[in-house]
């Protein structure tokens, strides 16, 4: 089966001129949103989609430029299309976010949780599990900001879709040896990666994954660096990619 990613947005979470790290995954008429960002109601539109036009949305961690744009897709579902949209998350994410993102903005007389507004599929951790047929992701725990959890995602055990993570040149390496055929990883475009991998630290990653290697979740200076980032490309944003 042929499995394509659009971005809908390409840039770190400061970034202006690609909004926020978002994407498309489609497989056989199957279309997961990758993280619901604050940028993405308005950028979803701008390529000419709804919410409607979503089967569920995949959750990688708490932070704005991830989550932010829950609250609008939960309210839009619900009072203008009479829907509840499927949330896959990662278990020990289900508290957080409702508790320290969302509890606020949505709750009204009786919607006090998290899944009076989405049907709420926990995902456990390292496990393959199955989306759609043709469509499977496992959970990876990566480092990102201490004691904050955060997850990468393996698809159907060739893709891997890095969310945001810090450098591990080990672990990219293990995946590729394990069969990982394409690599969309965040990328810091400027020295030092404290939270992020840094364009530096992903040049030192050996020509063979390179070569394998998208960058995104970029600053607004991208242009600047075309040509130097080594065998790695860079992932356009609204552009479609077959994996």
């Amino acid at each position: 089966m042929n499995m394509h990613i659009r971005m809908v947005g390409t840039g770190s979470a400061f970034a202006k001129k690609y909004d926020n790290n978002n994407a498309l995954l489609e497989i056989e008429g199957f279309r997961l949103l990758i993280d619901c960002g604050i940028t993405l109601p308005k950028a979803l539109h701008q390529i000419g989609h709804s919410f409607t036009d979503l089967d569920a949305v995949l959750i990688s961690h708490i932070h704005g430029d991830h989550v932010g744009g829950l609250e609008e897709y939960a309210f839009q579902m619900m009072f203008k299309f009479n829907r509840k949209p499927i949330l896959y998350i990662a278990e020990t994410l289900i508290d957080p976010l409702w508790e320290h993102t969302l509890r606020g903005g949505l709750t009204q007389e009786s919607l006090t949780k998290l899944e009076d507004f989405f049907e709420v599929r926990p995902l456990a951790i390292n496990q393959d599990i199955q989306l759609h047929p043709g469509l499977s992701v496992k959970l990876l725990e990566t480092k990102h900001i201490a004691n904050k959890q955060s997850y990468s995602f393996l698809f159907n055990q060739r893709f891997f879709y890095s969310a945001d993570m810090r450098f591990d040149g080990e672990l990219l390496q293990q995946l590729v040896d394990e069969g990982v055929s394409t690599i969309f990883h965040d990328c810091q475009l400027v020295a030092p990666g404290v939270v992020h991998a840094c364009l530096d630290e992903l040049l030192t990653l050996p020509e063979s994954i390179q070569r394998k290697t998208w960058l995104m979740h970029y600053g607004d200076a991208i242009e600047e660096y075309e040509g130097h980032t080594g065998h790695m490309r860079i992932v356009e944003p609204h552009k479609s990619y077959e994996i």
